[in-house]
């Protein structure tokens, strides 16, 4: 597989090679799934919470005497069976966050960027030109057709612009260090340099 790679202004330059063991053949979507799914209950908050029967406010005296009324027996009235009582088996605060093996989380993120690379969704620059104000790096995207959401991708990424990029609604820049297989997924375009690309190739296929 071979990519075009441009400059600031989109003009090609050159070319970069890509190891179809690593970036070619069929798409494995459901180890994609798995680690978006992952991603998506890790960020879970897991706050909700229901009152049993000794969080609810109320006392512990029996209502009533236990026979002679006519009435089903009762001990107090913080009982689930009565109105206001506690719930039983309710929701409790918990982490929705589980572990999910190394090699699966690489290979997720590699079959997400070949789905984006046979898609023609991804863009290989040079280097990104130096930008301090959002306007620059709204106008940069546009050049490298992203319309809607884009992800921008280095391998580390200058201050300027992380700070340019982050008021772009729908626009995330990362380290390659830090990708995921759901930011990949997310984005309608990828811009990447060629530096992250290759690193991502050396730690994808190894």
């Amino acid at each position: 597989m071979t990519v075009d790679i441009v400059n600031a202004q989109n003009e090609k330059t050159g070319s970069l090679e890509l190891r179809d063991e690593v970036f070619g053949g069929r798409v494995k979507a459901d180890l994609i799934w798995q680690s978006v799914v992952r991603d998506n209950a890790a960020d879970r908050r897991g706050t909700h919470a229901t009152k049993t029967r000794g969080l609810v406010s109320g006392t512990g005296k029996k209502p009533y005497k236990q026979k002679g009324t006519g009435r089903a027996q009762a001990g107090e009235v913080r009982s689930p069976l009565w109105r206001k009582g506690g719930t039983v088996f309710g929701p409790q605060p918990r982490s929705y966050e589980y572990a999910m093996p190394r090699k699966q989380e690489r290979g997720a993120l590699r079959e997400a960027l070949a789905s984006k690379l046979q898609s023609g969704a991804v863009v290989v620059v040079e280097a990104f030109a130096p930008v301090e104000k959002t306007k620059a790096a709204a106008e940069m995207l546009v050049r490298f057709g992203a319309v809607r959401s884009a992800l921008v991708v280095d391998v580390k990424p200058a201050d300027t612009l992380l700070r340019a990029v982050r008021n772009i609604p729908g626009t995330v820049c990362l380290e390659s260090g830090r990708l995921k297989a759901r930011d990949v997924m997310r984005a309608q375009r990828i811009i990447a340099t060629k530096a992250a690309v290759e690193r991502l190739q050396e730690v994808l296929g190894s």
